[in-house]
């Protein structure tokens, strides 16, 4: 008896079938879920925190352990309600842990993880990207929309 593919998906395990549907992955397909995962982490917030933390303003030191308030200095514009927002999205997607020390006031210090370190030099490199070359967008903006 011939198998056809549909049979080989039939006996597959569910471990098995998973690992197929991973190596399957494609963003550019509208329901890949690895486009809801790009949509999350290329936010405006989400690039600035992990650039940011422990590294500075410039980004130009080695990831650290950073308390709230530093933080927030560092990335100025950003409530206190959006900050909060973005460390705790990033903490449920694993790309940041929180440490809270029962200190009077409770420390808490943010700090990124394995996964978070493995996206940090590339939002780093964006954040470099977008300073850099912004003058250069600004002007073809400018020229095109004179064209309009």
């Amino acid at each position: 008896m011939r198998r056809y593919p549909e049979d080989a998906m039939a006996t597959m395990t569910a471990a098995e079938k998973k690992a197929t549907a991973k190596a399957e992955y494609n963003a550019f397909l509208a329901a890949c879920p690895s486009q809801q995962l790009l949509g999350r982490v290329s936010g405006k917030w989400v690039t600035l925190v992990l650039s940011a933390l422990g590294s500075g303003p410039d980004c130009d030191g080695d990831p650290r352990p950073m308390r709230y308030s530093e933080l927030a200095r560092v990335l100025a514009g950003v409530s206190p309600k959006m900050l909060t927002q973005t460390l705790r999205s990033l903490e449920r997607d694993g790309l940041v842990a929180r440490t809270a020390v029962a200190t009077v006031p409770v420390s808490v210090t943010y700090e990124l993880t394995g996964l978070g370190l493995s996206l940090h030099e590339t939002v780093r490199q964006l954040k470099r990207w977008s300073e850099a070359h912004r003058d250069d967008v600004a002007a073809h903006q400018a020229r095109f929309d004179a064209t309009e």
